[in-house]
């Protein structure tokens, strides 16, 4: 009897777009090929990803026999947010989409906050840079296609090309990918009351801790996590109230030069 593989199956159906509380979304934490709304897993083995075997056949044969492109036509997405969500990239590119999804260590980048609140109603994630952390980060491989869809998703990010010299993007296999892209957001990350960036945390914790820390954050949108995001789903101009707040509390900090030198758009 053939297992299901389909992402309610697995747990992997929640999407952040349409249910802000879970964001970023459940990521995977092995290798896996999402191909309509289900993840079957590969191998890491010695090579580059499109030689890692997928029931007996490298992947790149698998992909080509599906008719999409092999991973050597593909670009590296560096996951730092809902784009690691195999249910998120379903929502953003189709029920079909087919993506490999490949967890890698990434040195010098951290998982941050961003600095302003989503249309969904969460408050994203964003890269800063941090020469000493090294995070696990999901590496989506994209076509031309599903680039270009996904950056029409990401309209308050710069889609950069991360220097794979001095941010090193390693596989399980210990072979280094030749940098990757990387969304920032164009107005930077939130730090805490000492300028440290904030880093990463599922989002009630996230906004419990905002709204505790902001009584103006609480005057517009509630005391707890729920009501903030139900706020701010129904109003654009509450959101940008509230990322005025951020600015406000002294939160911002801005993006890294270093991320912004090789920006595509």
């Amino acid at each position: 009897m053939t297992a299901d593989r389909s992402l309610e199956a697995l747990g992997f159906d929640r999407v952040p777009a349409l249910d802000p509380l879970c964001y970023p979304g459940r990521a995977p934490a092995e290798p896996m090929l999402l191909h309509d709304r289900r993840l079957s897993p590969f191998t890491v083995a010695p090579g580059g990803v499109g030689d890692w075997p997928l029931a007996g056949q490298p992947l790149d044969s698998v992909l080509t026999g599906l008719g999409v492109d092999p991973i050597t036509a593909r670009v590296p997405s560096v996951a730092v947010g809902s784009n690691a969500s195999p249910a998120q990239l379903c929502h953003k590119l189709g029920p079909s989409a087919i993506v490999p999804m490949v967890p890698v260590r990434v040195r010098g980048v951290g998982i941050g906050v961003s600095s302003h609140i989503s249309r969904a109603g969460y408050v994203s994630a964003s890269p800063y840079a941090d020469p000493g952390v090294e995070t696990t980060i999901v590496v989506a491989f994209l076509d031309a296609e599903q680039l270009a869809a996904v950056d029409a998703t990401e309209v308050h990010y710069h889609r950069v090309l991360l220097p794979h010299n001095d941010f090193r993007v390693t596989l399980r296999s210990g072979e280094r990918l030749d940098g990757g892209y990387l969304y920032v957001h164009r107005r930077g990350v939130l730090a805490d009351s000492q300028g440290t960036p904030r880093r990463l945390v599922d989002q009630p914790t996230l906004l419990s801790t905002l709204l505790a820390e902001s009584s103006a954050l609480r005057a517009l949108f509630g005391d707890d996590p729920a009501g903030f995001v139900a706020a701010a789903r129904a109003d654009e101009a509450l959101r940008a109230a509230g990322a005025q707040v951020f600015a406000d509390e002294g939160w911002f900090r801005a993006t890294d030069r270093v991320f912004t030198i090789s920006c595509i758009g």
